[in-house]
């Protein structure tokens, strides 16, 4: 907890001294304040998608970290246009550059040196705000008071009015919409053993997927954030499930891990943002 408190000191302290830039384009910002998975990327990919339909020519912005090679090559199978830098605001020059129209940043709310012109907050109501501490202690980047720089927050999965409330008390000219992730392969995974592995950020959300569809789900394997599996602990997975029966079942984030390793016995989870 006193951990806690510094941190809360030092994320003030850098929202009172940084400067904000001003880009000539408007830039939507799709964040989160709880550490792990709330749904950014494929709200984000729907977002460029909708403008792309109303004849924008969107970007996505993402800062470049080595280990998040599985969010890029998931933007990039669904969408064209992916911008990546060290810093975010090279990667929005690089978007004026080559004509673009609008920005859409996946991950960045805690980037306070950039001025946005629409900020979104992600949360999923498994999780929502866990403790409502900041980390170290809680789950939160920053805390809940943060929501009054925000315009419209997405909620993936269950209405929850109570958690409603609390953030218009904070903000209440803020819009909340929900959001649920569809699967369409679930076919392909019915009448089987399944063994799930995951390496995202909240895997029991993906569990929770397979059981709420009723998929017979008999074991699960949880590796952190951003695993970057190798050839041989995927073939050691394998070699578990042909033992038991089981279908390997991974989310789409995984297997864009180990996609060049072309193993045939593995179904990724293929799901859909809808948008209520």
């Amino acid at each position: 907890l006193p951990l806690s408190f510094i941190f809360w000191i030092f994320i003030y302290l850098r929202k009172k001294i940084v400067k904000k830039i001003k880009f000539n384009i408007p830039i939507i910002c799709v964040g989160n304040i709880y550490v792990g998975g709330t749904g950014k990327t494929p709200l984000t990919i729907n977002i460029a998608k909708e403008l792309a339909k109303r004849g924008k020519k969107p970007a996505i912005v993402r800062k470049y970290y080595k280990s998040h090679k599985d969010e890029h090559n998931m933007i990039l199978e669904n969408y064209d246009h992916l911008i990546l830098d060290k810093k975010r605001k090279l990667a929005i020059n690089k978007a004026i550059d080559n004509k673009f129209d609008a920005v859409i940043l996946d991950d960045g709310f805690q980037d306070y040196k950039i001025k946005k012109d629409l900020n979104i907050l992600c949360f999923n109501s498994n999780q929502l705000i866990g403790n409502g501490f900041v980390f170290p202690s809680g789950p939160l980047r920053e805390d809940l008071s943060s929501i009054k720089n925000v315009n419209i927050v997405v909620i993936n999965g269950e209405k929850n009015k109570e958690f409603e409330r609390k953030i218009l008390d904070i903000n209440n000219n803020l819009k909340i919409y929900y959001s649920n992730y569809k699967p369409l392969n679930i076919e392909d995974l019915k009448d089987k053993k399944l063994l799930a592995v995951s390496g995202i950020g909240n895997p029991e959300n993906f569990f929770k997927i397979l059981k709420d569809n009723d998929l017979n789900l008999q074991k699960t394997l949880i590796y952190p954030d951003h695993y970057q599996f190798n050839k041989y602990e995927i073939q050691k997975i394998i070699d578990i499930a042909d033992k038991q029966n089981y279908q390997i079942v991974m989310t789409e984030k995984d297997y864009y891990k180990i996609k060049d390793f072309n193993f045939k016995k593995i179904i990724y989870l293929r799901i859909e943002l809808e948008l209520q």
